[in-house]
């Protein structure tokens, strides 16, 4: 009964070991910075703020959302009263491929995989020559569930964003609820 009960210590000392290296190899998004300069760490609590819009193309299903700062702004009638968004308004646009529901009674696409964080923040100091504003991707590979810092050109998002140059660049308006 002894050796059974150090085989089982053992046995079980080995799979902490195991799932404790696993635990430390596993990837942290917040290391990643675009080639901008965007640190992913300055989004940290994305996950939880207040959502702004939603959209959709015919590759995606987006979720906006922003931080206290830019929700605070956008009730105070930012963009609309002229008005530009604070430094330190940040938004991201969650990105997911789309399905249709199986399970609905209905014809209608839900967020399948995971894809893209497109995160955008406003510091005039940092960005002067986009209207303040910094753009960043940050791609999701589900198989291995890691994010990596999309290396395209990081002026990208304020070239996109130029038809919006009115609304302080901005294309998704805070959404009546």
């Amino acid at each position: 009964m002894k050796l059974q009960s150090q085989l089982t210590l053992a046995a079980g000392s080995a799979a902490m070991i195991i799932l404790g290296g696993v635990a430390l190899s596993a990837q942290d998004k917040y290391s990643l910075q675009s080639p901008s300069g965007i640190a992913f760490s300055d989004f940290r609590g994305y996950e939880d703020w207040s959502v702004v819009s939603s959209a959709r193309t015919d590759e995606v299903l987006k979720v906006i959302v922003a931080n206290p700062i830019m929700i605070d702004a956008y009730k105070a009638g930012i963009p609309g009263n002229g008005q530009p968004f604070p430094d330190g308004s940040k938004i991201a646009k969650l990105q997911w491929k789309p399905k249709r529901s199986t399970e609905a009674p209905f014809i209608v696409d839900v967020p399948d995989t995971f894809s893209q964080a497109f995160v955008i923040e406003k510091d005039s100091k940092r960005f002067p020559d986009s209207g303040g504003w910094g753009y960043a991707l940050f791609n999701y590979e589900a198989a291995s569930d890691t994010f990596t810092a999309d290396s395209s050109p990081s002026d990208c998002g304020h070239v996109c964003h130029v038809k919006v140059k009115a609304k302080d660049y901005i294309f998704h308006p805070y959404q009546k609820r």
